[in-house]
C-alpha cells in the first residue's frame, strides 16, 4: 500500500514492484556503439500515435538531446570482480523477455581488448535469449563469436519431463532430491532442441551441467551421453561450491571448443521482410 505519508506522496493505493530497467532505453544501451549511435537513437523511440495513427517520437518531442545527456554516464560499463577477483563488467540488462536481452556491445569491446577470452551474458535459454544475440546483437556488432554455452541442472531437465511443480519458499519435491532417470530422460528433448539451436548458428556448443549435491553419477552420465550424441562437448562444474576450481573441466571444454573451426551464418538476412523473420524463428528455433 502506497501514498500513507499524506498528500504529497499521492493516494493511497495498492501498489506493486515493476523492473525499472524493463525499458527501451536499456534495450537501446546493449546495442548501441557510442556516444553518437545512441543519440541518433534516442530520436527513434515511439511514444504515442496521433489520430490519423501517424507514429509520434522522441525526436517530433525535441527531447532526445536531454535524454541522451541524461543516459551519457550509463554507457560506460562497471567493472567489477568475482570473489576471487577475475575482472568482470556488468553493463546492461540482459531480460530477453522483454528486449533484446543481451550484455552490452561495448563491454564485450573492452573485454576483447583485454583478455584472450571473454565470456558474454545471453539472458535466458537457447531460444529466446541466444536467438536474439546470435540474429540481432552479433548483426549489430560485427564480431563472430566460438561457443556458446549451455548450461543445465539435473533438477531442470526433471522439470521439463514433468517433475512436480517448484514454489519459491517451499522445500523441493523429493524427486528433485533423489535419483530418477525415466523423469530425468523426459527431459532432454528439452536440451537436446536448445543444442540444436545454436547449431544452426555454426558455432559449437558446449552444454554445463551445473551439479548439486543430489545429482547422482548414473544422472549425469546420462546427460553427458545425450548432449555428446547431439554434438556437443559437456562438462560438470561445481563453481558454486568449488569456486573456479570447480569449473576448470568446464574452461577446458570451451577453450578446446575455442580452437575448432566454425561457420557463423544468420538465421535470415537483414533485408528479409519482418512477417518473414518471425515465422522462421517461429519455425526453427522455436518449433
Amino acid at each position: 500500500v502506497i501514498g500513507l505519508g499524506g498528500r504529497m506522496d499521492g493516494f493511497t493505493m495498492q501498489s506493486k514492484f515493476g523492473i525499472a530497467v524493463s525499458s527501451e532505453l536499456m534495450a537501446m544501451l546493449s546495442i548501441v556503439r557510442d556516444l553518437a549511435d545512441m543519440r541518433e537513437r534516442m530520436d527513434n523511440i515511439t511514444v504515442a500515435f496521433d489520430k490519423k495513427g501517424k507514429p509520434v517520437t522522441t525526436g517530433d518531442l525535441q527531447v532526445g538531446g536531454a535524454m541522451t545527456a541524461w543516459m551519457r554516464n550509463t554507457i560506460n560499463p562497471t567493472l567489477l570482480c568475482t570473489v576471487e577477483y577475475q575482472p568482470c563488467m556488468v553493463h546492461a540488462g540482459p531480460f530477453a523477455n522483454i528486449a533484446v536481452g543481451q550484455s552490452s556491445i561495448i563491454a564485450d569491446r573492452i573485454g576483447l581488448k583485454m583478455f584472450d577470452y571473454h565470456i558474454t551474458e545471453s539472458g535466458f535459454a537457447a531460444d529466446i535469449g541466444f536467438e536474439k544475440f546470435w540474429n540481432v546483437k552479433c548483426r549489430y556488432s560485427g564480431l563472430k563469436p566460438h561457443v556458446s554455452v549451455l548450461t543445465t541442472t539435473i533438477r531442470a531437465l526433471k522439470m521439463h519431463g514433468g517433475g512436480p511443480k517448484v514454489v519459491a519458499g517451499i522445500p523441493l519435491p523429493e524427486a528433485y532430491n533423489k535419483e530418477d532417470l525415466g523423469l530425468l530422460e523426459k527431459g532432454l528433448p528439452n536440451m537436446l532442441h536448445l543444442i540444436g539451436v545454436i547449431r544452426k548458428s555454426g558455432i559449437n556448443p558446449v552444454v554445463c551441467v551445473n551439479c548439486f549435491h543430489a545429482d547422482t553419477k548414473a544422472e549425469i552420465a546420462m546427460v553427458k551421453k545425450a548432449a555428446e550424441a547431439a554434438g556437443a562437448r559437456c562438462a560438470v562444474s561445481t563453481h558454486w561450491a568449488d569456486g573456479g576450481d570447480g569449473a576448470l573441466e568446464l574452461a577446458d571444454a570451451v577453450k578446446d571448443a575455442c580452437e575448432e573451426e566454425n561457420e557463423f551464418k544468420f538465421l535470415y538476412p537483414q533485408e528479409m521482410k519482418l512477417r518473414d523473420r518471425v515465422n522462421i524463428i517461429a519455425k526453427e528455433v522455436y518449433g
